[in-house]
């Protein structure tokens, strides 16, 4: 574990404090020289998922370098160590978790059923930095792998989505990745081919009912508080099934989130807020004319939908009643009518149409015809839904439509950003939620960057917020400030570029903006705790508070002087 911080950085009279020289070669490097041989290495592999092996192995054996290129190279490398490459990851992820790590190098911590005391035991046995025992995790992701990505159920397979997002939280807001906790509840899988897979690591049994599930569940969240109380907790990726009912349950009780329901709403909330106002100022649409169907049903989309209705509500006065009308619901089966003769998921109720004259429509087209939208937003990971008719439709309606594919990965995505801007005569309004590559008009030559509605512009400012702020809960109010405060955060240029997201390369400062937010609401509703958040009372000050209180990779000594600090107390 001693070259787990440093590496051949680490200086001479470190070396000989620890007992480790000769066991390393005698050149001591600089931080640069390291990391432009690690970029050397990473860039000479041809295969995305080579690329993220080498990284995982990285972050591993020397966890400063790895944030330093992860912070530095972000827009090259999100796609790597998240998604699409992580949903690749997972699909193979018992074939290569033995070569990502060092023997007895935890990767992230792997729970089952068990009783309290034992769950409390195996919680503090996760201490991938044996070093530093002062630093409690602040903040966990915890999945069941029921349902990664758009991938389904895969089981213990999913691990790389905790792991993925924490990384995230690192390099986006600068929390420390020695305070971060990785969470996989191994429940089992319903995925067939996995429980047949020889190589499959997880559990080799069916999913339990629900009695048992969230009994479970409640006996896992109740060990951690009692270990981290402090701790905030992320789900990640359950079942949509159970991605609402944990939320309702918890919401109020423990310091949590559900970043598919909550995050992909705030983020994709964003996005729509921009492209509301860019075809209010181009195209004379307003703001309470807008028609949006989602084609998807899942947690997310209900997320998406409910963020966006609180937006009309909030800042146009819009009843609830009134807003609640503006949406269309699409299932597999078709628009969701309380009328179609099947039974609805709890979930999906409260948009089901009542106004459909007892009509019914599965057809895409079909429905866009009916509906005639303003915007068409997809989480149905049905790849090609949005045909080149649909669009071109869409385009006929609205002079600016708003098309937001958002399923992930890249394969599952409803249109690509070039089918969407030939069909529709280069006027779309565009944001996806995998990274596409940019378009050149052919008449013009003018580039357009598409907009990617990542979450990774909300929840690293969200938890970094409710970190600081030390606040007892996450309300729907404190993520809705986050949702404005990254549509407010555009700078004049990328306004000018008719861009709905800023510029990865601004995440840090992106992060702090939103965190900020996240700490004046939580103080506004008195749920921070922080006597020093209390006290700023300047919103440039606030922001200047969060920044300051960013982890930084190039932080001097990472490590190292609590490894010498252990390895004299050993010799006591």
């Amino acid at each position: 574990m001693y070259m787990h911080t440093l590496g051949t950085a680490m200086e001479t009279s470190k070396r000989q404090v620890l007992g480790i020289s000769g066991l390393m070669p005698v050149r001591v490097e600089s931080f640069e020289i390291q990391k432009k041989r690690a970029l050397k290495q990473l860039r000479s592999k041809q295969a995305p998922i080579e690329k993220y092996i080498f990284m995982a192995q990285l972050r591993t054996t020397n966890v400063r370098l790895f944030y330093k290129i992860i912070v530095d190279h972000l827009e090259e490398l999100a796609p790597v160590i998240y998604t699409p490459t992580v949903g690749t990851a997972c699909l193979e992820y018992s074939n290569i978790y033995p070569f990502l790590a060092g023997p007895g190098v935890p990767d992230g911590l792997y729970l089952t059923k068990a009783d309290h005391a034992t769950l409390c035991k195996t919680i503090r046995q996760y201490r991938p930095f044996p070093s530093e025992s002062a630093f409690d995790p602040q903040i966990a992701v915890i999945s069941d792998g029921s349902r990664i990505l758009g991938l389904g159920d895969l089981g213990v397979n999913g691990m790389g989505i905790p792991i993925g997002k924490l990384q995230l939280y690192v390099a986006g807001a600068g929390i420390d990745p020695r305070r971060t906790l990785p969470i996989m509840l191994d429940l089992g899988t319903n995925n067939k081919k996995f429980l047949e897979d020889e190589f499959y690591l997880g559990l080799r049994e069916t999913r339990p009912a629900d009695e048992e599930f969230y009994e479970t569940v409640d006996t896992v969240l109740n060990a951690l508080k009692t270990v981290y109380p402090n701790m905030i907790i992320q789900f990640e990726d359950w079942s949509s099934e159970h991605a609402f009912g944990l939320l309702e349950k918890y919401k109020s009780e423990i310091t949590c989130f559900n970043d598919d329901i909550e995050g992909t709403g705030a983020v994709i909330l964003s996005g729509a807020i921009n492209a509301i106002r860019k075809v209010h100022s181009e195209s004379n649409v307003e703001p309470t004319n807008h028609r949006i169907v989602f084609y998807g049903a899942g947690s997310a989309a209900i997320g998406v939908a409910k963020q966006i209705q609180t937006y009309f509500e909030k800042e146009f006065d819009i009843p609830e009643e009134d807003a609640k009308k503006m949406f269309w619901i699409v299932d597999s089966k078709g628009l969701v009518t309380l009328d179609r003769g099947d039974n609805l998921a709890q979930h999906k109720i409260y948009y089901a149409r009542q106004d459909n004259e007892e009509q019914q429509y599965k057809d895409l087209m079909d429905i866009v015809n009916y509906v005639r939208p303003t915007a068409l937003i997809g989480l149905s990971s049905t790849p090609g839904a949005f045909t080149p008719d649909v669009l071109g439709r869409l385009a006929e309606i609205n002079e600016q439509p708003i098309v937001f594919p958002l399923s992930n990965p890249a394969t599952l995505a409803e249109c690509t950003f070039e089918q969407a801007m030939e069909s529709t005569d280069n006027r779309v309004i565009f944001a996806s939620g995998t990274a596409f590559p940019a378009y050149t008009i052919a008449s013009t030559g003018e580039v357009r960057t598409p907009g990617q509605g990542n979450n990774m512009y909300v929840f690293p400012g969200l938890g970094l917020g409710a970190i600081l702020a030390r606040s007892t809960v996450i309300s729907d109010n404190m993520i809705y400030a986050a949702s404005k405060a990254l549509a407010d955060s555009l700078t004049p240029e990328e306004q000018a570029r008719g861009w709905l997201y800023p510029s990865l390369t601004r995440i840090r400062a992106v992060s702090a903006i939103v965190a900020a937010a996240v700490c004046q609401e939580s103080v506004n509703e008195e749920s921070a705790q922080s006597e020093e958040i209390k006290a700023i009372t300047s919103h440039d000050e606030l922001v200047q508070y969060v920044s300051e209180r960013m982890w930084s990779p190039s932080q001097d000594n990472y490590g190292s002087d609590s490894l010498i600090a252990l390895q004299k107390s050993s010799r006591i």
